[in-house]
């Protein structure tokens, strides 16, 4: 089954200590700036406190068709009705939380190696995340990243879209489009700019200028 999603700048939250007024600014001027999709990631926060959080960013994201992705927890995604969720390798496996999910939802999965990509041929999912391209903090539990003639090699090989994590930013994007992603995933060049909106636009721009 087919399940629409554009994946071109794709917004991973990283909230930390951030106030809630301060974490909804940052999205709602990342929206501004023209992200595709909103990925919750909220490793170290209860189930209760996230679909707290979950239902807000589906209030304000569904009327404006950008898709909520919830990272790693099935069972967040199922009680909010998310737009879907995004997997690594030690969670739920793809068919599990597909029969969870239903066909509809968009699955997302956390690849760090070619074998691991190789074993998602087979999966019903909607997109890999090559993770991570570079080094970086907020993917510091990762394997060796990828580098970009490892993702070039892994967009070649994929029959899934590919998108790529990991200290990206206008510096950097336009590289990443030319090995064959389909999109990158931002974390902290959005979220630790002095101003989100102008930030996400600048990395846009570089994705769609000559």
């Amino acid at each position: 089954m087919t399940r629409h999603i554009d994946l071109s700048l794709y917004l991973v939250t990283n909230r930390e200590t951030l106030p809630f007024e301060d974490f909804f600014r940052i999205i709602r001027a990342s929206v501004d700036g023209g992200i595709t999709v909103v990925q919750l990631r909220e490793k170290d926060t209860s189930a209760h406190e996230m679909i707290r959080i979950g239902k807000r960013l589906l209030s304000f994201l569904k009327p404006l068709g950008i898709p909520l992705i919830i990272n790693d927890r099935v069972d967040v995604a199922h009680a909010i009705d998310a737009d879907g969720v995004h997997l690594g390798q030690s969670d739920l496996t793809v068919a599990e939380a597909r029969a969870i999910l239903g066909k509809k939802s968009i699955i997302g999965l956390s690849v760090e190696s070619l074998e691991q990509a190789m074993d998602a041929e087979k999966e019903d999912v909607d997109y890999l995340a090559a993770s991570p391209i570079f080094h970086t903090r907020t993917k510091s539990d990762c394997s060796i990243p990828w580098g970009l003639n490892g993702l070039k090699q892994l967009c070649a090989i994929s029959r899934h879209p590919i998108i790529a994590i990991g200290a990206i930013d206008e510096t950097n994007v336009k590289q990443i489009l030319e090995c064959g992603a389909a999109g990158v995933a931002i974390v902290s060049a959005i979220f630790n700019a002095p101003c989100p909106k102008t930030a996400a636009f600048q990395i846009l721009s570089k994705m769609v200028s000559p």
